[in-house]
């Protein structure tokens, strides 16, 4: 899992103590550095394989070059909803560990390109179009 410069590296660093054994989480500045474009990190990443991505940035669905390299890609993106965008990193983790479960079941199940809303409440993944 990657998780985008819109979210702290700490709460990569977090992730990653927790599922220590299980996933490998990785904050997007530890392989790219600071800056680099959403295309190019997408790219790359496509490149690789498939990697699932959490992101606060929602301009990736709504740029229209940026939604199509995602949605031609192998990634698989889960996004914080709009309500949790600028909420506290405790917040984020909190909603994220609420559906943590429901993440790991969704994405064998999906194609890459797929992309899913993270509720600010309940448990439900909504796709993003």
């Amino acid at each position: 899992m990657m998780l985008d410069e819109n979210l702290p590296p700490a709460m990569a660093k977090a992730l990653a103590a927790l599922f220590v054994n299980e996933h490998q989480i990785i904050h997007l500045r530890d392989r790219f550095g600071s800056g680099v474009t959403d295309i190019a990190w997408m790219t790359e990443l496509a490149r690789d394989g498939a990697w699932v991505i959490l992101s606060a940035d929602r301009r990736i669905s709504k740029n229209r070059s940026e939604k199509r390299v995602f949605t031609e890609s192998r990634l698989i993106g889960f996004f914080f909803a709009p309500s949790l965008q600028k909420a506290p990193t405790l917040k984020k983790m909190e909603r994220l560990m609420a559906v943590w479960d429901t993440i790991e079941k969704q994405v064998p199940l999906v194609r890459g390109g797929s992309m899913f809303e993270i509720p600010g409440k309940g448990n439900l993944l909504q796709p993003i179009a």
